[in-house]
């Protein structure tokens, strides 16, 4: 799970597996496979690296090598 802000300022933690899209309009919205919108604070860079990291964190980079 990664850490994302939602605009009223609570943290929220998602499943990263689940995003399909991210989308600047002009909010960062995340768009989860299920059709549910997450609007966060963070920019898109943000939510990239904290998806990398996590996935580094659990192993998964060794099996797409």
């Amino acid at each position: 799970m990664i850490a994302v802000t939602q605009l009223n300022g609570k943290q929220y933690w998602i499943n990263p597996h689940q995003i399909e899209a991210i989308e600047c309009n002009p909010d960062v919205t995340l768009v989860m496979l299920s059709g549910k919108r997450v609007v966060v604070r963070e920019k898109p860079d943000e939510v990239i690296d904290r998806i990398i990291e996590y996935r580094r964190r659990i192993g998964a980079f060794k099996n797409e090598e």
